[in-house]
């Protein structure tokens, strides 16, 4: 992740901007303005941590937006070696511990550990469904049910959790859904104008839900087909015909992707059905914030 990328630090400035941390009253008319402070991030729980990177970025922005002598004192973000994004801690570890200038720490308090505790929740979310899955061919991915405009941080998360990206946007790939098939006129027309008015290297895939579906689905081409709201057991039937249809066809391989209904409990029966990757749209839409505080003191003189 580059955290000093211009997509993330407009990020970051808005979410300072509208938490108002640097017209931050409180501290401002309680903290004297030229104290120093030391800040330790702890893990109040067992998780998988994503977001450091942003800690550094968020003081350096804010000093960009809080022109005052306080905003611009020299600060210090450690870590240990051993802890970074995508590693699992234990409760009651220290993350970080950033100095700086205490009214400064104080009014950025919030705004970093709500992106901590949102990038961490979904990293830890995720690496429970990759852990239910472990032993099988199948990976685990993300989709587009994202909070408006953290989509690539929260993606980036998911990565931390031991998962995989599928499309970023809907300009990044080509998905045929429901609605695309009910409106354009069927599988075998909005398949065959997708294949033939593609851009060079974006591959065409087709969600089906019955075997009808995938049979047309497979006579007109798809190069990806994606199985909706079907029980393991009808998963593991489509899955051995697709493989039976392309069989003896040297070099065409049809990945096969399960989606809708996954939780925890289940997520191994579909990958044990034999399908490589399986959607949850949870990993994003639903992951709780992992409990994270952070402990101010001030600093000896």
């Amino acid at each position: 992740m580059d955290w000093k990328s211009h997509r993330i630090d407009a990020l970051l400035e808005q979410a300072l901007l509208e938490d108002k941390a640097a017209g931050d009253a409180t501290t401002n008319l309680t903290i004297d303005p030229d104290l120093r402070a030391s800040a330790a991030i702890l893990a109040r729980e067992e998780m998988v941590v994503a977001g450091l990177g942003a800690v550094p970025r968020f003081l350096e922005i804010f000093a960009r937006l809080d022109a005052r002598p306080q905003a611009q004192t020299r600060f210090d973000v450690v870590s240990h070696p051993e802890i970074f994004d995508g590693v699992r801690v234990r409760s009651g570890q220290v993350l970080a511990v950033v100095r700086h200038n205490a009214r400064v720490l104080l009014s950025c308090e919030r705004v970093i550990l709500n992106l901590l505790q949102h990038l961490s929740g979904i990293a830890t979310l995720t690496r429970k469904y990759v852990d239910a899955i472990q032993g099988t061919h199948a990976h685990v991915l993300d989709t587009r049910k994202t909070v408006p405009g953290l989509r690539v941080l929260e993606k980036y998360a998911v990565l931390c959790g031991g998962g995989t990206n599928h499309r970023l946007d809907l300009a990044s790939g080509i998905l045929i859904k429901n609605n695309h098939i009910a409106l354009g006129g069927g599988v075998p027309v909005v398949l065959t104008r997708a294949l033939q008015q593609r851009k060079q290297g974006q591959r065409v895939q087709v969600e089906v839900r019955t075997p009808h579906e995938i049979e047309e689905a497979l006579k007109f081409g798809a190069e990806a087909i994606l199985l909706d709201n079907m029980t393991p057991e009808e998963v593991r039937q489509s899955v051995e015909r697709i493989h039976r249809e392309t069989e003896g066809q040297p070099g065409r391989w049809i990945p096969t992707e399960a989606s809708g209904g996954i939780t925890l409990e289940n997520i191994r029966a579909y990958a044990e059905a034999g399908v490589d990757f399986i959607s949850v749209g949870a990993l994003t839409h639903s992951a709780k914030a992992a409990d994270i505080s952070m402990r101010i003191t001030a600093e000896p003189g």
